[in-house]
């Protein structure tokens, strides 16, 4: 019987894949990650990473129905270095992927830093930055996004995903109604006649092209969101100082753009290097 992604985990030995990305991608640079932090790191013996489907800038399902895109090769590219096989924990949305890791259910997962998430989760410093943007009808009076925050304008999210969050404290007008899954909120948004939907760019842009002159987007953005790597708050602090050095090496060393490059990822940018 098929199983929901939401409640399926994959087993992913570092073999071919990875030995394809390994000999594609820069080289990350030197890991100064001892078998002591793999073992407080990933206490099971592997290293158990959540990938969220819902953010399909990062993570996507492929023909052989495992999980594949800039997540899961950075999420290899950690378990090699650790010596430890990969297991994925695969989600649909963000809300499961933070719930995974603040119960311990993962090791290692992919967000959107927002303040309403570090309760349980430590992040590192951003490894891309991606927009968050408005999609209206063709007919919409709607111009600009200074335009949405009105009293009367419904604004379509998925539940719990960097947007919601970032608009639940910006709008003071607005209202949102919220579905599931960002891969739902613009067909949800036609369904429910609501007045504007908001997500990442990339996923409607795509959307806008699917459905052709029906919807538009407004120009710009209204959010930087950034995408970092996290573990478990209660993980020790060497544990975290080496995942969090493992993103500043995979974004210094041009891992992280030419993972973007070869998932065909456009519109998102690499992001600059901590300052802390």
């Amino acid at each position: 019987m098929h199983r929901s992604p939401s409640r399926r985990t994959a087993l992913a030995f570092i073999g071919a894949a990875a030995l394809d990305i390994a000999m594609s991608a820069p080289a990350i640079g030197q890991s100064g990650a001892s078998a002591g932090v793999a073992r407080t790191l990933a206490p099971t013996g592997r290293l158990r990473a959540c990938i969220n489907l819902g953010n399909a800038v990062l993570a996507k399902r492929e023909a052989n129905d495992e999980a594949g895109g800039v997540s899961v090769d950075l999420a290899r590219a950690f378990a090699r270095e650790l010596g430890l096989e990969l297991e994925t924990v695969v989600v649909e949305a963000a809300m499961q992927s933070v719930e995974a890791v603040r119960a311990g259910r993962a090791d290692i997962g992919f967000f959107a830093i927002d303040p309403t998430r570090s309760a349980g989760i430590r992040f590192t410093a951003p490894y891309v930055l991606i927009e968050g943007a408005y999609l209206v009808r063709r007919d919409s009076p709607l111009t600009d996004n200074a335009q949405v925050d009105r009293p009367g304008t419904r604004v379509m999210v998925a539940k719990g995903s960097a947007y919601d969050l970032f608009l639940s404290r910006e709008l003071k007008q607005a209202q949102l109604v919220r579905t599931v899954r960002s891969q739902d909120v613009v067909d949800a948004f036609l369904a429910e006649k609501t007045d504007v939907a908001a997500a990442v760019k990339q996923q409607l842009e795509a959307d806008a092209a699917r459905l052709g002159e029906r919807v538009r987007l407004l120009p710009g953005r209204f959010m930087v969101i950034e995408q970092a790597m996290g573990l478990p708050a209660d993980r020790p602090d060497d544990a975290w100082r080496a995942l969090r050095d493992f993103v500043e090496r995979a974004k210094a060393s041009g891992f992280v753009a030419d993972a973007l490059k070869r998932h065909g990822v456009q519109g998102a940018a690499v992001a600059p290097p901590a300052t802390t």
